[in-house]
């Protein structure tokens, strides 16, 4: 119970928004919390099909990633670059407590 209550949050979303985007149809358009998309401005937002494009990175669909979104790739990096730090930074917070 204490290895639960000292697991950073952040990290806990992101492993799960990855694997809910691995285990995603990315081919199907849902439901959105784009306020833009939702406004009736789907051609113009900025940030919607990224989760489509990552989701489609992960299946391995490189070109159709691409023409959801061009940031898809980047964005995935930077996801896993955030997750890898989260975790190294967890290792060192454990080596420190034990040797205290």
């Amino acid at each position: 119970m204490k290895y639960i209550k000292s697991f950073p949050l952040e990290l806990f979303f992101w492993l799960t928004a990855l694997i809910l985007l691995a285990t995603a149809d990315g081919h199907q358009h849902h439901f959105t919390l784009c306020p833009l998309a939702n406004l009736g401005f789907e051609d113009w937002c900025p940030g919607c099909g990224i989760g489509r494009s990552i989701s489609h990175i992960l299946h391995g669909e490189f070109t159709e990633s691409f023409s959801e979104h061009w940031f898809g790739f980047p964005a995935l990096l930077i996801i896993i670059y955030r997750i890898c730090t989260l975790i190294r930074n967890k290792k060192k917070f454990k080596v420190l407590t034990t040797n205290t």
